[in-house]
């Protein structure tokens, strides 16, 4: 068996995600409150008794996503389970960096913290969508893209056969949807976010994101992560510090991550964090070896796999 862990990103929230775990699992608890004294955010407080509101604003959903993977992260690990790769989705892919020692706890939790905060508050004015696709090819959603006459609108996350996201301003989004539906897209579905994110408008974040990985130190990989820039394997020789600044002014390339993962003989897929959205995407990838797909969210799918609390 060889397992490759998977991260998921904004846009999987939900207020109370995580809550049965924090309050039976002291590791969990742990977690919870080393995130709040190096941040000084209550991020407990925001995800399980917040607003909906509050909880979708990008600096508060990174966050606690984050902190809420990374605290089932050391459940697994309690119980022995090792991961052989793993993968995340746009901020997903900090939780992968954290997991593997690349970037320290700390410093992880920091640079997310900033990230969300420049991701929100550096958007340029107007209104901005994002917006998936479903039942399209690439090419198919470029040129809905290309048809949009109304503003600002790009092809954002390539997530898997048949899904992809789309960023830029509502009214153009908005227009996609109709050029889309109209050439045989299946679905449309408005997406949970604040931005035109992974596009060149968030060119300002970049570059404040940019001025805060100077200031990281990074390590060599304990675990093999692979990036969403380009769906390869992080190697010595790559510039970190660029490749997080381009990630998010950058398409997700996360179709090509899990075809890599599967190339690398990962058969156990295992979905750390809310929401059930990324073994969807592993689902509806082409392979003829047979794939088990896990996720991991709360108690109830910890006592699926036999796991117990270890105090």
């Amino acid at each position: 068996m060889k397992i490759g862990f998977l991260f998921p990103g904004q846009g999987s929230q939900r207020v109370g995600m995580g809550q049965d775990l924090y309050e039976k699992y002291e590791v969990v608890k742990e977690i919870y409150e080393k995130v709040k004294k190096i941040t000084g955010v209550d991020i407990a407080q925001i995800t399980f008794n917040g607003k909906e509101e509050e909880l979708n604003e990008t600096k508060n959903t990174q966050l606690a996503i984050l902190t809420m993977s990374l605290a089932i992260l050391e459940i697994l690990k309690q119980n022995g389970i090792k991961v052989d790769v793993s993968a995340g989705l746009s901020l997903g892919e900090y939780t992968a960096l954290i997991n593997s020692r690349a970037i320290s706890f700390e410093e992880g939790v920091k640079l997310v913290q900033k990230r969300g905060q420049y991701m929100q508050e550096l958007v340029p004015e107007g209104e901005w969508s994002m917006a998936a696709i479903m039942g399209m090819t690439e090419e198919q959603v470029q040129e809905v893209c290309q048809k949009v006459t109304k503003g600002f609108v790009v092809p954002a996350n390539f997530n898997t056969i048949g899904q992809i996201v789309i960023s830029g301003e509502k009214e153009a989004v908005e227009e996609a949807e109709l050029i889309a539906k109209e050439l045989g897209a299946k679905k449309v579905r408005i997406l949970k976010t604040a931005g035109p994110f992974h596009t060149e408008k968030l060119k300002k974040a970049s570059e404040k994101l940019r001025e805060e990985l100077e200031k990281v130190t990074f390590h060599d990989f304990n675990i093999p992560v692979v990036k969403n820039l380009d769906g390869t394997i992080y190697h010595k020789e790559d510039d970190i510090k660029e490749i997080l600044a381009k990630h998010i002014i950058s398409p997700v390339r996360f179709s090509k991550s899990l075809e890599t993962m599967l190339e690398m003989g990962v058969d156990t897929f295992i979905e750390v964090g809310p929401g059930k959205t990324l073994s969807g995407f592993v689902k509806r990838l082409k392979t003829d070896r047979e794939i088990t797909i896990l996720n991991i969210q709360d108690v109830e799918s910890l006592m699926i796999l036999g796991m117990e609390e270890r105090r």
